[in-house]
């Protein structure tokens, strides 16, 4: 046993040099992203949508279908959009011809008008309940890279999202690895972003772990406060003062144990609540505008992973509206910036000095407890991202 821990470190310091020697190849992050959600029968058409992105001075924008009024209304502006192939759909896309036909009926109509940069090929496909869609990702994903190259378009990126459960170890981030079943179409998809030089998308929510076990994981480190004393990876020795981060290189690590290393790692979701049930511990709108504008100021940074130091972590915030038809606890129709009349649920400092926002009052009712405590005594080893932080969000 005590020959193989130095053996372990010395594995873990390779990886570490093995992924961050690479990492100038990789573009420059310019701007943060937000999700644009629609499970909701009283959001503002999408023309005022693209207003409010504007005076946000927000550039990047997701949402989770191909809905044509929305990518009718952003043509001619300046949003990047990245849209969705519902889960549904995957089976009729390994057939090549059908792929061809749903890009050809689904994105070139509105190219070039509408900046469709990225599509996204279902969500969270390797840890859906459904087994058989799995099988079913990889040939939907090359089918429409290889239609969209075919059309003229071979720069708009594809590829999918996948929630933190697709890692079997998170902690420390050296140690992340992917779930050993899925570990078989995993290679082949990461063949295929190595090969199309494609990020790897990655949904991924402090909230979940803190939820879990809040007694155990300081709140600081978890809504990403300075000064706290985050974590040392025992093995990089890599200082960790947020959890989003730890989560990030836990994947860049297990990308590099498949053998890859020009894969970046993008955060296609993150966020946390603003309100939910009594037990849903943290969901308020103190935590959820210190989360967010915690990780704004980063991105204003232009910050990096302790892993990736030198390349700007890209992120999409979840989400930019409250969304009152989406199933499951309260905590999930509670994740946007804005309610549905454009008012901010909190304010997280996105509006320049020179704009005046509908409403400036941030809530400071909550069904659930809150916690102001510091965690600058706790030790660096004694709290970890727990099995709770790869849960997955409720689906519509």
């Amino acid at each position: 046993m005590a020959a193989f821990i130095p053996t372990m470190a010395i594995t873990y310091i390779f990886l570490a040099l093995f992924l961050s020697s690479d990492i100038g190849i990789i573009p420059h992050v310019e701007s943060l992203g937000i999700n644009y959600g629609q499970v909701a029968n009283n959001l503002p058409q999408p023309d005022k949508v693209l207003e409010l992105l504007s005076t946000l001075r927000l550039t990047k924008t997701r949402i989770y279908d191909t809905n044509p009024q929305i990518l009718s209304s952003f043509a001619n502006s300046n949003i990047e959009i990245i849209v969705t192939v519902e889960n549904e759909v995957l089976s009729q896309l390994d057939d090549p011809q059908q792929a061809l036909q749903w890009v050809s009926s689904h994105i070139i109509p509105y190219l070039p008008e509408t900046k469709i940069t990225g599509i996204q090929v279902g969500n969270e496909v390797f840890t859906d309940d459904d087994d058989t869609l799995l099988q079913h990702l990889v040939p939907a994903v090359v089918n429409i890279h290889n239609a969209l190259s075919r059309l003229g378009y071979s720069n708009i990126q594809v590829s999918t999202p996948s929630s933190l459960a697709v890692l079997q170890n998170s902690y420390p981030p050296s140690a992340g690895s992917f779930k050993s079943e899925i570990n078989g179409i995993m290679y082949q998809f990461l063949s295929f972003l190595s090969t199309t030089k494609t990020p790897f998308w990655i949904n991924a929510y402090p909230y979940f772990a803190y939820e879990d076990d809040p007694s155990a994981i300081p709140l600081d480190y978890v809504l990403g406060n300075n000064p706290n004393a985050g974590i040392v990876d025992p093995y990089t020795k890599l200082h960790y003062d947020n959890m989003l981060y730890a989560m990030v290189d836990a994947v860049y690590f297990a990308i590099a144990k498949m053998g890859f290393r020009n894969i970046e790692v993008r955060v296609s979701e993150t966020g946390w609540p603003s309100k939910g049930d009594p037990n849903e511990v943290g969901a308020s709108p103190q935590n959820a505008a210190t989360y967010n504008r915690n990780l704004i100021r980063r991105q204003m940074a232009n910050e990096g992973t302790p892993l990736t130091p030198r390349l700007r972590l890209e992120v999409y915030l979840f989400a930019l509206f409250n969304e009152d038809m989406k199933p499951g606890p309260t905590s999930e129709r509670n994740y946007g910036l804005f309610q549905p009349n454009e008012s901010m649920t909190y304010n997280v400092g996105l509006f320049s000095v020179s704009t005046t926002p509908k409403s400036t009052s941030t809530p400071t009712s909550s069904s659930t407890p809150t916690s102001t405590s510091t965690s600058t005594s706790t030790s660096s080893a004694s709290f970890f991202v727990t099995s709770s932080s790869t849960k997955t969000k409720v689906k519509p």
